[in-house]
């Protein structure tokens, strides 16, 4: 009589009712027959359920979300073929080191009867596949453990990166004795202090700075998100620093008279001129990757001091001479201290020549125009956009050839700009962008993707308008694998195969419920300027480029690849 009298619940419910307790408000997904259940449960209890079309795109969208907002994005998956379909998205989201839990479903435990109906045609082995592609997998390997494996995934998605857990469906319907059932370890939701750099460090860095007459500061995203800004600034005075960012530390100095942008393969010829003269360069919060340094070539052999929290990322891309471990802003803050209001008597890089001419720069004279009849540059597409796009956006970025795009187009913030290329790959924009979106739904958030791209993820024009999700989309449309194309010509190959036919995509976009429009010219734009002030709905524009202008990063490339070719 007691047994009959005892409250069960569902394994599911009760994993439920630990996610709404995080505070978690949406989850992203495409659901499977192992994971109905589950999602139907979540949405509830209130937590809405936002579905994509595709899982690296439901993926990507929880990665988008968590980056956002700096909290954890959640994604569900179906097992077996869905956690396949979503490897793509899942690499990425563990190396962009967002705070993703992917939550996928699993084979029950127990394995088949040796006389059982088989084969299993999802038979997957996903804690092998996740755990080679970088990802800490939990497995809920019963009713009793379930809670626990959440609380492990989701401590570990909150420390930075991607985390699996996987659900084997008889678990997840399980029922579970309330009274009996494990209570969670409480997820970690208070980030570590910042850490001050050791003084001595500090020191050894100033040792360099003093003997400097023409710094350069470099500030990345790190720094960024250190809240670094102002005290790099007051560094910068005291030194008579120029400053400058990575790409993804984008804009961090925008406005300031001695800002020279993006140093690197995303560098404006003022950049690269300044940046030449250094002798002595001052990182923070930036890893010195390929495109930083334009494999090897955007900064002087100078002395080199690298800021980094953690670090494993001090040297790890390019050689620091001076290494200082600690928060960025409390560096900055400290080294600012330490020295006098004009420590850099001389300050050539505040001359007034120097002045005048960062002033005096336009980056639409930066480039000749080759626009065509029916196709437009793609630098001067840039240069329009920026005039027409609300000023309070987001851009996320595809990948690809019109990467070349990004010096022309600026942002509020770091945190309103997303490469999505951490796995060097096309395709990951999109769903990237819906989450971005999701996240900051008063803001414009603008995907700028190639057709390439594009086309592996156009089933997502659906999901924009269902969810009523707000978008711009500007497809770069160069009617061409472009990176490919232009790999091609530096080689002296045939190009044939990475051509495409010109599809007008503007009325298929149309046909979701989107206003579009074709842009074959800068006057076509210039038509296009209502729907770009003021976004009212979703907007789609399908830009049609000059397929023979290549990024500047493409002749990086192919000369990087020459000199280390056997």
């Amino acid at each position: 009589m007691p047994d009959r009298l005892e409250r069960v619940v569902p394994t599911y419910q009760m994993l439920v009712d630990d996610i709404k307790s995080l505070g978690v408000e949406q989850v992203f997904g495409l659901m499977s027959d192992d994971t109905a259940v589950f999602v139907t449960a979540l949405d509830s209890a209130g937590i809405r359920f936002y579905g994509a079309r595709h899982e690296n795109n439901a993926v990507a969208m929880a990665e988008g979300f968590s980056y956002a907002t700096g909290g954890l994005g959640v994604a569900i998956i179906g097992r077996g073929p869905a956690t396949a379909n979503g490897l793509h998205a899942i690499t990425y989201a563990g190396r962009a080191g967002s705070k993703v839990l992917i939550i996928s479903g699993d084979a029950a435990t127990g394995g088949g009867s040796a006389n059982g109906i088989g084969p299993d045609y999802k038979a997957f082995n996903a804690q092998a596949v996740l755990a080679a592609a970088g990802l800490r997998t939990f497995t809920a390997t019963s009713p009793a453990t379930a809670r626990g494996a959440l609380a492990d995934a989701t401590n570990a998605a909150l420390q930075g990166g991607a985390a699996a857990l996987l659900l084997p469906v008889n678990v997840q319907l399980a029922d579970m004795p309330v009274e009996i059932a494990a209570a969670p370890a409480k997820a970690a939701r208070r980030a570590s202090p910042p850490a001050a750099p050791p003084p001595q460090a500090v020191e050894a860095a100033l040792a360099v700075l003093r003997q400097s007459r023409k710094p350069l500061i470099l500030a990345g995203l790190g720094a960024h998100r250190a809240g670094a800004k102002a005290a790099i600034e007051t560094l910068a005075e005291r030194t008579g620093a120029l400053l400058a960012t990575t790409a993804r530390g984008k804009d961090m100095f925008r406005g300031h008279p001695c800002d020279l942008g993006v140093i690197g393969s995303f560098s404006h010829s003022a950049a690269r001129r300044m940046a030449a003269e250094a002798d002595c360069v001052l990182v923070f919060g930036a890893s010195l990757n390929i495109l930083t340094m334009s494999f090897g070539h955007s900064l002087p052999k100078v002395p080199l001091i690298q800021v980094d929290a953690a670090r494993g990322s001090i040297g790890r891309y390019y050689p620091a001479d001076v290494a200082v471990v600690g928060d960025a802003r409390l560096a900055a803050e400290a080294m600012a201290a330490a020295l006098p209001e004009n420590s850099n008597a001389e300050r050539p890089f505040r001359a007034d020549e120097v002045s005048r001419f960062l002033r005096d720069f336009d980056i639409s004279r930066d480039f000749q125009p080759a626009n065509t009849a029916r196709t437009v540059d793609p630098r001067s597409l840039g240069v329009a956009l920026e005039k027409l796009l609300p000023a309070n956006r987001n851009l996320v970025y595809d990948a690809g050839n019109f990467l070349g795009i990004v010096p022309y187009l600026s942002v509020p913030d770091p945190g309103r700009f997303k490469l999505t290329s951490d796995f060097a790959s096309i395709g990951l924009g999109f769903g990237t962008a819906l989450g971005v979106a999701r996240a900051r739904p008063d803001e414009t958030t603008v995907l700028v993707i190639g057709d390439g791209g594009f086309l592996m993820t156009m089933g997502e024009l659906e999901t924009v308008v269902r969810e009523d999700l707000p978008l711009v989309i500007v497809l770069m449309n160069d009617c061409a694998y472009g990176a490919e194309l232009h790999f091609l010509k530096m080689r002296d190959l045939p190009v044939a195969k990475s051509v495409f036919p010109d599809v007008d995509y503007a009325p298929i976009a149309e046909g979701f419920g989107f206003q579009a429009a074709t842009i074959r010219t800068l006057e076509d734009l210039e038509k296009a300027r209502p729907l770009l002030e003021k976004p009212d709905g979703p907007v789609f524009l399908d830009c049609k480029l000059n397929a023979a202008i290549a990024a500047p990063f493409m002749s990086e490339v192919h000369e990087f690849e020459t000199r280390h070719r056997r």
